[in-house]
C-alpha cells in the first residue's frame, strides 16, 4: 500500500504489506496482511515479499509529491507552476529554495526510501530459512540487495546523513537509532551491488518479468554510485559493460531507439533503451480518497495545461486538461534553438509551445501560475491515454518513467572517461551516438559539452538537479532561485523524524 508513513512507525508493526505493483511482473492480486513471523514459508510467499520490496520504487505520496516532480521543480529547467503560489506547497518551496524541516518534498522522499529498505531487509533476513529452489532464492536475494542499494542511493544524495539498516530494527530500539557517516552508507551500497550483479539475470522475458532487475541495471547503478563518489575509472568500467559499442547492441540487449520521440510513447514500455523503469499502470484504479494508493503516473495530469481546449483536432497535441505544473523555463527552450527558426530534433518531443498554437487559433487554455506558454510534452497527459472502467482517470495514467536509460549511461561513461583520463576516442563516440540520434552534428567531447548534452537529452526526467549538485554548478546556476551553497545541496531531515529520536538535523538547516 502506498502511504506517506513516518519511517519510525514502520518499526512498530509486525506486519508486512503485500500489494499490487505497476508493471507486468508486479501486477498480482493483493494477498492482504500476513504476520511476519508466520510468513515466508515457501517460494510463493518469498515472491510476495519481493513484490512488496519493489513497490516503493513507484510510490507517490498523498500530497502528489514524487521524486521526478520534486527534482524537476528544484532545477533551472522548470518553475513550480500550478494554480497559485500555494498550490502543492511542498513543491513550491523546493522551486524557490524556501524549504525547511516542516515544508518540502523531504517527508515523502524519506518515507519512500526507508519503507523500501524496511521491506528489502525483511526479505533478506527471512530468505535463508525459506524452503524453495536455491537458484531462485539466490536471485531473490540479489534483487533485494539491489533494491536496498537503490533506495539508499537516493536517500544519501538527498540527506546529510541517514541511519544505516541492514536488517529490520526491533521496535524497542527504534528511538535509539543514529545516523552514520555518508561514506559508510555508500560503502554498503557498493557492497550490495557488487554482491548482487553475478546473481542477477542478464536479461528477463518482457512478457512475464518486465520491470525486474537485471545485471545491466545493477551495473548502471553501481556506475552512478562510483561517479558520485568521484571514482571515475571504476564508473567508466561499469558503464562500458552496460553500453557496449557506442551505437550498437550491448551484451545486455540495450540499444538506442532510432526515434527519440518513441521513448515517450506510453505503449512503448520496456523498450531496448530502458535499463530500469519506474512502472505505472491504470489497473490500480486510483481514487481521490487515497491518492497515495494509485499506481498511475501523476505527472501526466500535473504537467498538462489548465482548461485545455483543442479547437482544431489534429493541429495540436491531444492533451487532457491538467494542472499546469512544471512550466518550462525560457532558458531551457533557448538551449534547443539552433537559430534561423531551426531547433534540435528533440525539442518537439520534449517541449510544446502552447502559446503559439493559441495565437494561431488552434486551442485555448488557462494561464496557470508562472505560465511561460511552454509545457513538458514528454509527460503531459494525452486523451488517447485516458482509461475508463475504474478509479479517477487523472490518477491512472500508465506511462512509465525512466530511472536509467541508455543515453543517460552513454553520457555518464563519456564524462567518466574524460574525468579519469581514459579513452577520449570512446568518449567522443558515445557523445556522437546520442547526438546522431538527435540529428545533431559532432562536437568535441568536452565536459562542458557532455553536461549540455545531458540537459538536452534528459530534460524533465529528473537528472538535472543531481548533475548540478554533484558537479558543483548548483550554487551558480540556481542562485537566482535562492539556492544557498553549503545548504541546499541536501534536503533537511523531515521534522517528524527529529521528534523523540536521536536523529540530528543537517547543521545547515539549524
Amino acid at each position: 500500500m502506498k502511504n506517506n508513513i513516518k519511517i519510525w512507525s514502520l518499526f512498530l508493526t509486525a506486519l508486512v504489506l503485500f500489494t499490487a505493483c505497476s508493471d507486468e511482473f508486479l501486477e498480482v492480486e493483493p494477498t492482504g496482511r500476513a504476520l511476519e513471523d508466520n510468513y515466508y514459508r515457501n517460494a510463493e510467499e518469498a515472491y510476495n515479499g519481493l513484490v512488496a520490496a519493489y513497490d516503493p520504487v513507484g510510490w507517490s505520496s498523498g500530497d502528489y509529491v514524487t521524486k521526478m516532480f520534486a527534482m524537476n521543480a528544484a532545477s533551472d529547467d522548470f518553475y513550480a507552476g500550478g494554480g497559485n503560489a500555494q498550490d502543492i506547497t511542498n513543491i513550491q518551496v523546493i522551486n524557490n529554495y524556501t524549504v525547511n524541516a516542516s515544508q518540502g518534498p523531504q517527508g515523502s522522499l524519506w518515507a519512500k526510501g526507508f519503507s523500501g529498505i524496511f521491506r528489502a531487509n525483511t526479505l533478506l533476513v527471512k530468505l535463508p530459512d525459506v524452503e524453495m529452489d536455491s537458484d531462485l532464492k539466490t536471485r531473490f536475494e540479489a534483487e533485494g540487495k539491489f533494491l536496498r542499494a537503490f533506495y539508499y542511493f537516493d536517500l544519501i544524495r538527498f540527506f546529510y546523513e541517514v541511519p544505516l539498516f541492514t536488517e529490520p530494527v526491533d521496535p524497542d530500539q527504534m528511538y535509539q537509532v543514529e545516523q552514520v557517516p555518508a561514506d559508510q552508507v555508500y560503502d554498503q551500497i557498493e557492497a550490495d551491488l557488487i554482491a548482487a550483479i553475478p546473481n542477477l539475470p542478464v536479461t528477463v522475458p518482457r512478457s512475464t518479468e518486465a520491470g525486474r532487475v537485471t545485471q545491466g541495471a545493477a551495473r548502471a547503478l553501481l556506475g552512478k554510485v562510483y561517479l558520485w563518489r568521484q571514482k571515475y575509472d571504476l564508473a567508466a568500467q561499469q558503464f562500458e559493460e552496460v553500453n557496449g559499442t557506442p551505437g550498437g547492441v550491448s551484451q545486455y540487449g540495450y540499444e538506442l531507439l532510432d526515434n527519440f520521440a518513441d521513448l515517450f510513447d506510453s505503449e512503448n514500455k520496456f523498450n531496448s533503451e530502458g535499463i530500469f523503469e519506474v512502472s505505472h499502470t491504470s489497473k490500480s484504479n486510483g481514487v481521490w480518497d487515497c491518492i497515495g494508493c494509485t499506481e498511475g503516473f501523476l505527472l501526466n495530469i500535473m504537467t498538462a495545461p489548465r482548461a485545455y481546449n483543442l479547437l482544431m483536432p489534429g493541429q495540436g497535441p491531444d492533451y487532457v486538461s491538467g494542472w499546469s505544473f512544471l512550466p518550462v523555463t525560457q532558458d531551457l527552450v533557448d538551449q534547443y534553438d539552433l537559430g534561423g527558426g531551426v531547433f534540435d530534433k528533440r525539442y518537439s518531443a520534449t517541449i510544446s509551445n502552447i502559446d503559439s498554437l493559441e495565437q494561431a487559433g488552434v486551442l485555448t487554455y488557462e494561464k496557470g501560475y508562472q505560465n511561460t506558454g511552454y509545457f513538458l510534452h514528454k509527460y503531459a497527459g494525452r486523451q488517447s491515454d485516458v482509461t475508463t472502467g475504474g478509479g479517477n482517470y487523472e490518477l491512472n495514467f500508465f506511462q512509465n518513467e525512466y530511472e536509467i536509460r541508455l543515453a543517460d549511461t552513454y553520457l555518464l561513461e563519456a564524462e567518466s572517461l574524460l574525468r579519469s583520463g581514459g579513452n577520449a576516442a570512446r568518449a567522443q563516440a558515445l557523445l556522437d551516438a546520442v547526438r546522431t540520434r538527435a540529428g545533431m552534428p559532432t562536437i568535441p567531447a568536452t565536459l562542458e559539452n557532455i553536461m549540455q548534452e545531458r540537459r538536452l537529452e534528459l530534460a524533465g526526467e529528473g537528472h538535472r538537479w543531481f548533475d548540478l549538485v554533484r558537479t558543483g554548478q548548483a550554487p551558480t546556476v540556481l542562485a537566482s532561485q535562492g539556492f544557498v551553497a553549503g545548504k541546499h545541496e541536501k534536503l533537511p531531515i523531515p521534522l517528524l523524524e527529529l521528534t523523540n529520536t536521536m536523529i540530528e538535523q543537517d547543521p545547515a538547516y539549524n
